[in-house]
């Protein structure tokens, strides 16, 4: 029987990519989203894949869709921690809400999702979570203290959670991706873009299938030995020690 994957933020963008690619290795998948019905749906009647609707932020609704998903598809073997926003502005001029908005969906968002999965992995002996962080986890990004931030703490919780499961079979990484060339990504304008390309060595934005495979790699059977990790991939763009 396929293993059941849950990619947060799953039906846009990155999350699409993943979402394909684990369907495409053979796993059952389920697609968060959080707001956009219309684009939801498409994915749906493209993909085959099914969707499910919550805020990842309401740790109460991540309890519920979570139960959905489990009574329709089965227990959830693998996590993908993708959903994520942006309020970016310089910290003098950050409201308290821009500053809550962020941490909640990108961080707070992925104690909720373990939360609740985490009982379940450990009674089956076995489990895959793959947090989705930042190259601006890593380096810092100038108006983006909020997102930093949360990124950053999103490396830390991967690092503890990895040392709690270890001997439960249950894995938990980071994969870190650079500059991706998504719909958000192809909004800065161009000028900007171009001095953006200028800064990695391989000459071009990461494609979201480029961070889809990595998900792949980490989600599998048999990569048992690989947990704490951060793998990050960004064109040599920022090489972390």
């Amino acid at each position: 029987m396929a293993r059941v994957a849950l990619v947060t933020g799953g039906t846009r963008g990155i999350g699409a990519a993943v979402s394909i690619a684990l369907k495409n290795a053979g796993y059952t998948v389920a697609a968060n989203y959080a707001g956009n019905d219309e684009a939801a749906a498409e994915f749906k009647k493209e993909t085959g894949i099914a969707v499910y609707k919550w805020n990842v932020g309401d740790f109460d609704a991540c309890g519920e869709g979570i139960k959905q998903i489990e009574a329709e598809l089965g227990p959830i073997d693998v996590l993908v921690n993708n959903a994520g926003v942006t309020r970016d502005a310089m910290l003098h001029k950050m409201s308290k809400q821009q500053w809550d908005d962020v941490l909640n969906v990108d961080l707070t968002s992925v104690f909720n999702m373990c939360r609740h999965l985490i009982d379940g992995m450990r009674e089956r002996n076995f489990g895959r979570i793959i947090n989705m962080t930042s190259i601006n986890g890593q380096k810092g990004q100038m108006g983006q203290t909020n997102y930093s931030a949360a990124k950053a703490g999103m490396i830390g919780f991967t690092k503890a959670l990895a040392q709690e499961t270890a001997k439960k079979g249950i894995t938990v990484n980071v994969i870190a991706p650079g500059y991706i060339n998504t719909e958000m990504v192809a909004a800065v304008p161009e000028k900007v873009l171009e001095s953006i390309i200028a800064t990695i060595p391989v000459g071009r934005l990461g494609e979201p299938e480029d961070i889809a495979r990595g998900v792949v790699y980490l989600a599998a059977d048999d990569a048992g030995f690989i947990t704490g990790s951060t793998l990050t991939i960004n064109g040599a763009q920022y090489i972390a020690g």
